[in-house]
C-alpha cells in the first residue's frame, strides 16, 4: 500500500466540520477518482494529503512514512508527490517548453529535450514549446502544469479538477493520453472531478464525497449499477429515480434507471408524450406516467402515447 489516511479529522473552523474519521487507502500504480459536487472536500483532501494543510487528528501515511502539514514541514509538499491544484503557479515569463523541463536535470540535454517533448506531445502543447503561459488559455496552463508534473516521475500524482477548463474534444484527447501515460509509468494517481463521466472509463476505483463523509468505495462497475444513494446516482449523469412506493406501484427491480435502460415497447408500462428533443446520438423524451415524469432516451422522434418496459 502506497498511501493510507486513517481516522483523519479536519475543521477549517471549529463550528465548521468537513472530515469526521474518513479513511482511504491507495495501493502503487492504482488510479482513483474522488468524486462529488463543489464544496464537498475534494480538493481540500488532495491538500491534505501533499501537505499543504493541518488537519486536527488521524494519520497520513506515505510510502511506509508518516506525513505531516505545514506546522512540522517548513516547506509544505512531500518530493514524491506532486500536485496540480486549480491555480496552476507557472513561470510566467518562461516559455511553455522552459515550464515543463523546470526540474528536468541539465546534465544530459539531448535527453532533457526528448522528456519535454514526450510530455509536451501527452498534453497536446507540442506546438505550443516556444510560447508564454499568459498567452495560453486556462485550459492551456493547466495542461502546462500537468506535463510539469509529469516531468520528473513522482510515485503519485495528485491532480485537482483537470479537465475543468478544457474543451470537449481537449478533454477526450487529454483524457486518454493522461491515464495511458499514467499506466505505462505505474504511477499512483488520485484524481479529483466533480463529473462522473469524466473518469469512469478510467479510474480503478471511484470514492465519493458528500459533504465531507466518504459514502461509496467502489470498481466504476459497481458504482454505476449500483450508487449507494440519490447524490451518487445524480453525479452518474441525468437519472430517473423512483420512491419505494413508485418501485412497487410499476413493479420495478431498483430504484435507479438511467434514460437509455428503459426501453419503448409494444405493450409494458403506459405513458404520454410531452417532449421528445434531438439529442445527437438518440432523442432525449419527457414521459409521464400517470402524475410520475421519467426521461427516456430513444432512437427516433417520439409523440402521443408509448409504452416502456423496465
Amino acid at each position: 500500500m502506497l498511501l493510507e489516511v486513517k481516522n483523519l479529522f479536519f475543521n477549517y473552523q471549529p463550528d465548521k466540520p468537513l472530515f469526521r474519521n474518513l479513511n482511504l487507502q491507495v495501493d502503487e500504480g492504482q488510479s482513483i477518482a474522488v468524486v462529488g459536487e463543489s464544496g464537498c472536500g475534494k480538493s481540500t483532501l488532495l491538500g491534505l494529503i501533499y501537505g499543504l494543510m493541518d488537519w486536527q487528528s488521524g494519520e497520513i501515511i506515505f510510502d511506509g512514512r508518516s506525513l505531516f502539514g505545514p506546522k512540522r514541514n517548513i516547506v509544505p509538499g512531500e518530493s514524491k508527490m506532486k500536485f496540480v491544484a486549480q491555480s496552476y503557479d507557472l513561470m510566467p515569463y518562461a516559455t511553455v517548453y522552459d515550464n515543463v523541463g523546470k526540474f528536468i536535470s541539465n546534465i544530459d540535454l539531448v535527453s532533457k529535450k526528448q522528456k519535454i517533448e514526450e510530455l509536451l506531445g501527452v498534453v497536446g502543447l507540442t506546438e505550443f514549446a516556444k510560447v508564454l503561459p499568459k498567452n495560453l488559455s486556462g485550459g492551456q496552463q493547466q495542461r502546462v502544469a500537468i506535463a510539469r508534473a509529469l516531468a520528473v516521475l513522482p510515485k503519485m500524482l495528485l491532480l485537482d479538477e483537470p479537465f475543468s477548463n478544457l474543451d470537449f474534444s481537449r478533454k477526450f484527447e487529454l483524457r486518454e493520453k493522461l491515464f495511458n501515460y499514467v499506466k505505462e509509468n505505474n504511477l499512483s494517481l488520485i484524481i479529483s472531478t466533480h463529473d462522473l463521466e469524466d473518469v469512469l472509463p478510467w479510474a480503478d476505483r471511484i470514492v465519493v464525497l458528500q459533504q465531507g463523509r466518504l459514502v461509496q468505495n467502489d470498481d466504476p462497475k459497481e458504482t454505476y449499477e449500483n450508487p449507494y444513494n440519490d447524490y451518487v446516482a445524480k453525479l452518474l449523469g441525468e437519472v430517473n429515480i423512483f420512491t419505494d412506493m413508485e418501485k412497487t406501484q410499476l413493479n420495478l427491480t431498483k430504484k435507479y434507471y438511467f434514460p437509455h435502460e428503459i426501453r419503448i415497447s409494444k405493450t409494458g408500462i403506459e405513458a404520454s408524450v410531452s417532449d421528445s428533443r434531438f439529442a445527437g446520438s438518440h432523442y432525449r423524451n419527457k414521459l409521464q406516467i400517470e402524475d410520475k415524469s421519467v426521461i427516456v432516451y430513444s432512437n427516433e422522434f417520439l409523440d402521443g402515447k408509448v409504452y416502456l418496459e423496465f
